[in-house]
């Protein structure tokens, strides 16, 4: 099943996405575009070196030039793009799903992603598969300072504090579950003045754990951490774009809390209050932080490219997601493990204890993530019986719907590729959120008429 979203394109090699499909896809954006050079790369999955040839000799023989950044971290092809005159991106990936998928990523000329009218006109070419004829033969070249470049803007950020940063020489675990990352991430711990115990990082694109960095799928990073005395663990997903972190006693703390430190390092550099964006689903913490630094939080649909399109909206510096994805305007705008890393050491760096420690000065929630099947319901039908339940509380349908009390809420929202509802819960009591998500359950699952 070849899985088209406003995410990109996902299928498993070779029965769903193959060479053929890849080359109508490619033929598709060349359309779209305006003339100029296209950056392409890939994470390390061993499919990706012939899906990356593919689209090579496709965009050649449209007559683009293409500009090869080969193996590195999705957000470091964003950066590129928006860094160089390249006028648009392609990047093999399947994010976080197992290895023997793959996808597609198209980034436009300001390093983002297509928005939902940008992708459905993509769409419409790639439905028309024009055949294209009599072009002249495009060039080839590799930028292998992809990576160094997009380390030296996140180094280069004036919140930083480099100095600061290696004069505590932070001993670091890394596992970036043999991804894209796994030279990025070690090497800019090193410029940090890090000493860096290195996990999964080999480049195979063979997943030694679950691809997303829950914290069900780091007993290893748990174990390096604890093993080498580490003051701080950090895992990423295949492509380098997400991160979740760890302390020094091996505990994950969460992808949720990714964002909440970075935004409260980030906010207490400030120079006035700001505006942050984020997600219906990500953590009420963001909104505490946020108020901590008389700022505003504006939330938006679920997905990135709706982050950043409100980002880009309201002139906003800084948001992200739930999901370990840290968005700083100042490198560019999509989620970042690397700018996220390099965030939470200097928030580190400002405190003499350790991170367990100040972990526990942040705002503490309990969120849980479920899914229930709705074949055959109603989702409407369901939430209109919820709203006659839960009366008198707040409910966004923006995305779903989300019922929203003082200190708790529940999310639901019915998914784009599959017959399921995600139901995204939090409040400062698990027993009690667990109560609520269990008791929605029962209400889907009862097939309501």
């Amino acid at each position: 099943m070849l899985i088209q979203s406003i995410s990109g394109i996902r299928g498993i090699y070779p029965t769903d996405l193959n060479g053929e499909v890849i080359a109508r896809y490619v033929r598709a954006f060349h359309r779209f575009l305006p003339e100029g050079t296209v950056a392409v790369g890939r994470d390390s999955r061993p499919s990706g070196n012939n899906l990356l040839s593919v689209i090579t000799d496709t965009l050649i023989t449209v007559g683009r030039g293409v500009m090869d950044c080969g193996i590195c971290p999705t957000p470091t092809i964003q950066f590129v793009v928006d860094d160089t005159d390249s006028v648009g991106g392609i990047v093999v990936t399947a994010s976080h799903n197992p290895e023997e998928w793959n996808g597609l990523k198209f980034i436009v000329s300001d390093g983002c992603f297509l928005n939902k009218e940008q992708f459905d006109k993509f769409l419409l070419l790639y439905e028309k598969n024009v055949e294209l004829t009599d072009l002249e033969m495009g060039s080839y070249s590799r930028f292998d300072q992809a990576i160094r470049r997009h380390l030296k803007r996140i180094l280069s950020l004036h919140f930083l504090n480099v100095q600061e940063i290696k004069s505590r020489q932070f001993k670091v675990a890394v596992d970036t579950v043999n991804g894209a990352a796994s030279e990025a991430l070690p090497l800019l711990m090193e410029r940090l003045g890090c000493k860096v115990v290195k996990i999964n990082c080999d480049f195979s694109g063979k997943f030694a754990r679950g691809p997303e960095p829950l914290p069900e799928n780091l007993h290893m990073l748990t174990n390096a951490v604890k093993e080498n005395g580490c003051d701080v663990g950090f895992a990423t997903d295949p492509d380098g774009d997400r991160l979740a972190v760890m302390d020094e006693v091996g505990n994950p703390l969460g992808e949720e809390y990714t964002l909440v430190i970075a935004l409260d390092d980030f906010l207490r550099s400030a120079d006035s209050p700001q505006t942050v964006v984020t997600n219906l689903s990500t953590t009420k913490a963001v909104d505490n932080i946020v108020e901590k630094y008389q700022g505003v939080v504006k939330r938006s649909a679920v997905g990135e490219i709706n982050v950043v399109e409100l980002m880009k909206q309201e002139n906003v510096r800084i948001g992200g997601e739930g999901n370990g994805g840290v968005i700083l305007r100042d490198v560019h705008l999509g989620r970042d493990s690397l700018v996220a890393a390099a965030i939470v050491l200097n928030w580190m760096a400002k405190s003499t204890e350790p991170l367990s420690v100040i972990f526990t000065d942040l705002p503490q929630y309990n969120m849980l993530k479920e899914k229930v099947s709705i074949e055959g319901i109603d989702l409407e039908k369901v939430v209109h019986h919820l709203e006659s339940i839960f009366q008198g509380v707040t409910v966004d349908k923006s995305d779903g719907a989300k019922f929203m009390w003082e200190n708790h809420w529940i999310h639901l929202r019915k998914s784009n590729t599959e017959p399921i509802v995600r139901i995204y819960a939090e409040g400062p009591d698990r027993t009690s959120i667990l109560k609520l998500v269990n008791s929605v359950k029962d209400m889907i699952t009862q097939k309501l008429e």
